[in-house]
């Protein structure tokens, strides 16, 4: 069950996605630990590494134990993200990805994420000349396409490999479509057909035998779980059970659930300190909550919490399934 991309042997093809605002270190060591083969750092401005913009360096921390992991990258300007990607590579990470898929629209309007699948040719020149610059295998994550008039992933998975890509992840909706309806598949399983290097499928894995699925729909060699693993990520330990042995783990119960959430509230605190790790911790509170007796109260007082006690406290006292 293992993947390799590049040279980059990953131990299983269960990857982490990368999410802005969500996968930081905090969170990818959680998601590590329960058996993702490899985690995705959130994606970085190539322009704002150029800059030396010292947000974006704190966002580029990679810790020993959450290896392998992937750096993304966000631009539409060919220069700079190879000359970006060239002057990062000495840091920790394994594998470059190249973000062609977000689809925010301040994102979007400048040109960068999912709005570069409107353009093939612009495309082959950031894969072409990234490929070149770097020595560590390059990734690409694409969409099904722009919108249902310019559904190309399968011409862009071309160009992408043609130009040095070493994988290449695809999400099954439009940038058109965000993150609603259903994903669609079957352009997966033709991008799979269409080129040799690996596919990561993307898009709809929120359980076990929604994995073992979509293996055997698209013939995927990978799969991307993003936003079912938030609140959730125990979601990687029960896929790789279920695919290895055929078993379903149970749900975690409470017990576990907030030793989780207080693990997950220290190290957040540790990393970011008290004040913005607290107010981030908040998001997270409602996800792993989401579906549990009174969670929408719990949510109401997560957003007052001011500290790590408060926090403590909430989450001892106030949950309950």
């Amino acid at each position: 069950m293992s993947l390799k991309i590049g040279n980059v042997e990953l131990s299983n093809p269960l990857i982490l996605a990368p999410m802005a605002g969500v996968t930081d270190l905090p969170f990818r060591l959680l998601c590590k630990e329960q058996g993702a083969g490899l985690v995705c750092m959130e994606m970085i401005s190539a322009k704002a590494i150029s800059f030396h913009n010292r947000n974006t360096e704190r966002l580029m921390e990679i810790a020993p134990k959450e290896k392998p992991v992937s750096l993304q990258l966000f631009g539409s300007d060919p220069e700079i993200i190879s000359e970006t990607a060239k002057e990062i590579e000495e840091r920790p990470f394994d594998i470059l990805d190249l973000n062609m898929g977000c689809p925010v629209p301040k994102i979007v309007g400048n040109g960068e994420g999912s709005a570069l699948m409107k353009d093939p040719k612009l495309v082959e020149q950031i894969v072409s000349r990234t490929a070149k610059a770097v020595k560590k295998p390059v990734t690409v994550k694409i969409r099904k396409g722009f919108d249902d008039s310019c559904v190309n992933a399968v011409e862009i998975a071309k160009i992408a490999e043609a130009s040095g890509a070493a994988a290449v992840a695809v999400h099954g909706r439009t940038r058109e479509q965000y993150y609603s309806g259903r994903a669609d598949w079957e352009i997966i399983r033709k991008v799979k057909e269409a080129v040799r290097i690996p596919v990561i499928g993307n898009g709809d894995v929120d359980s076990p035998r929604q994995a073992r699925r979509m293996l055997e729909e698209t013939g995927c060699d990978g799969i991307m779980i993003g936003r079912a693993a938030r609140g959730n990520p125990w979601l990687f330990h029960q896929v790789l059970t279920f695919l290895e042995t055929g078993e379903e783990e149970p749900r975690p119960g409470l017990k576990e659930l907030r030793q989780m959430m207080l693990r997950h509230a220290r190290m957040q605190i540790d990393y970011k300190g008290d004040y913005t790790g607290i107010r981030e911790m908040r998001k997270h509170i409602s996800w792993y909550t989401a579906g549990c007796p009174h969670s929408a109260r719990l949510r109401a007082q997560i957003n007052s919490v001011e500290s790590l006690w408060e926090l403590e406290e909430l989450i001892l006292t106030r949950t309950d399934r």
